[in-house]
């Protein structure tokens, strides 16, 4: 698979880097999460809430609003799931690591053949704005064996308890969190969990890519 960087021109319709923040702090805090073998999401951490950049982030990065700083630590190559939110998303690592991404306009009648999925990489230090319509999931490592630990920055509240709603339409059925709608592939874990099956073709694995 061609792995492209955030840095190509390939990844503006995905997103943008975001460039002008002091993110010291952030990286020396994010390296004191956990690292597992497999993969952690933290939707909201205290310390790393409590840094001057959170309120830095809320202001600027998104106008005000009240945000949460999390993360996603661990090692991961395979695709398994897509989710989108209704704002972007941030994140910043302390190494390396590689998004698979898509878009929200590649979903036909309700499902995403997994060929339109592209692989772009992040170097460590760089913080990248995820849109809105962009499909994306946890983070790929960077290298064979490499671990990641992202910053995960969302409006506040994202990922919390799913809200009891009345299904009204085909998309209401993918809501799997608050302000989360996630397409999964038949063979992720989360179908077990409730995840509408939706992705269709290769489960994508990047270890082959990897050096």
């Amino acid at each position: 698979m061609k792995i492209y960087k955030v840095t190509d021109p390939e990844f503006a319709p995905y997103g943008q880097v975001v460039e002008g923040y002091d993110t010291a702090q952030l990286l020396d805090a994010l390296k004191k999460t956990p690292l597992p073998e497999g993969t952690v999401y933290e939707a909201s951490d205290a310390a790393l809430e409590a840094l001057p950049i959170a309120q830095v982030l809320s202001s600027n990065q998104y106008g005000g609003m009240p945000i949460q700083l999390g993360y996603c630590n661990g090692h991961n190559t395979k695709l398994n799931c897509l989710e989108y939110h209704r704002d972007s998303e941030v994140n910043l690592g302390t190494e390396d690591f590689i998004l698979l991404l898509a878009k929200q306009g590649e979903i036909v009648d309700g499902k995403l053949d997994t060929s339109k999925v592209k692989a772009f990489y992040a170097p460590a230090g760089v913080m990248v704005e995820v849109y809105a319509t962009t499909l994306h999931y946890a983070p790929c490592s960077s290298a064979k064996g490499k671990g990641f630990q992202v910053l995960v920055a969302l409006p506040k509240g994202t990922n919390g308890p799913k809200p009891e709603i009345t299904c009204l339409n085909e998309e209401d059925k993918k809501l799997f969190a608050a302000n989360k709608w996630l397409l999964a592939h038949p063979e992720a874990s989360e179908v077990s969990q409730g995840a509408v099956a939706a992705l269709t073709g290769e489960n994508i694995d990047i270890e082959g890519d990897l050096n």
